[in-house]
């Protein structure tokens, strides 16, 4: 926008840190104030430094990056020629669909897995993460909510662990994390053997009670304890993974979400503006059950040891 363009990258003297801390600073303060007053003059100080058993769980979808993860990924597939026009057509409906109805039908989200799945069967992991580097590049990069992503950083400078939990693949997820100086990401997991992706999953989309499964699980495996983290959402789906935790907030909230985080006093952050505060959060993928939970966080702690 005309108001911000000194924070260009071609102009950019500052340090890359304090840039960021101004684009948060800018973004917010376009937001309705009522959302930024939850907390109180009188709040104790928030993420902890030094804190070993806290960390902070990241949505992805909208709380981290404006829009579906999954459909930024299709259009880069789209671009080298992975599918067909039909194919990004669908996606694009389904996008449509999910920013109009704001509810995750059961039956367009089969078809939303169904399709990506399609996508990747019988390509190597080594090829779509090498592809994933560049649509990151391309696509999503720019999509990222300065807002959330100071969050984020707040909690890096804390000395705490910072993981997205995300129903992306956990091959984009973990490259948008090491992208952004995360400590990594819980995601769907693909089943893939001797390095070629088969069309299954193992288990379910990481979405949901699924979430929340991944994270009880890296916590007890990294041994964190939840009263002390914090997680940030804009989906009411992602309920279960907020009330995990003792510092829930709601980042960019869809109605039912923004209500329940009213009823039940949790912060509230909303850095979009105008028509974009109006518009319902994009879900990437459905389903449930613990199996999508534990695998992704073994995954996650896998790819973390290598």
């Amino acid at each position: 926008m005309a108001a911000l363009r000194w924070l260009t990258p071609r102009k950019r003297s500052a340090t890359a840190r304090s840039v960021l801390a101004g684009e948060a600073a800018a973004e917010a303060a376009l937001a309705a104030p009522a959302e930024k007053t939850r907390e109180g003059a009188g709040a104790p100080a928030f993420p902890v430094v030094g804190d070993p058993h806290a960390a902070a769980f990241f949505d992805l979808d909208n709380t981290v990056m404006q829009g579906a993860a999954i459909f930024h990924f299709g259009r880069g597939l789209y671009k080298r020629k992975f599918f067909q026009s039909r194919d990004l057509a669908r996606f694009a409906w389904q996008q449509a669909y999910f920013r109009i109805a704001g509810s995750e039908d059961p039956e367009h989200m089969q078809e939303v897995r169904d399709s990506a799945l399609s996508i990747i069967k019988g390509h190597r992991v080594e090829e779509l993460m090498s592809i994933g580097e560049e649509i990151y590049d391309e696509y999503m990069a720019d999509k990222i909510w300065p807002g959330t992503r100071a969050l984020a950083q707040a909690h890096l400078d804390a000395g705490q662990r910072v993981w997205l939990v995300t129903a992306a693949p956990v091959e984009t997820a973990t490259i948008i994390a090491r992208r952004l100086g995360l400590t990594g990401a819980l995601g769907t997991v693909a089943e893939h053997v001797d390095g070629v992706y088969t069309g299954r999953l193992v288990g379910e989309p990481l979405h949901g009670p699924s979430k929340a499964e991944a994270v009880k699980a890296l916590a007890g495996a990294e041994g964190l304890e939840l009263p002390r983290c914090a997680a940030y959402s804009d989906s009411s789906n992602d309920i279960p993974m907020l009330s995990l935790v003792g510092h829930p907030y709601a980042i960019n909230p869809d109605s039912r979400l923004r209500k329940h985080a009213r009823e039940k006093g949790w912060r509230l952050r909303d850095y979009r503006t105008g028509r974009k505060a109006a518009k319902i959060g994009i879900p990437a993928a459905a389903g449930v059950g613990a199996v999508a939970g534990g695998a992704a966080a073994a995954m996650a702690l896998q790819r973390r040891r290598r």
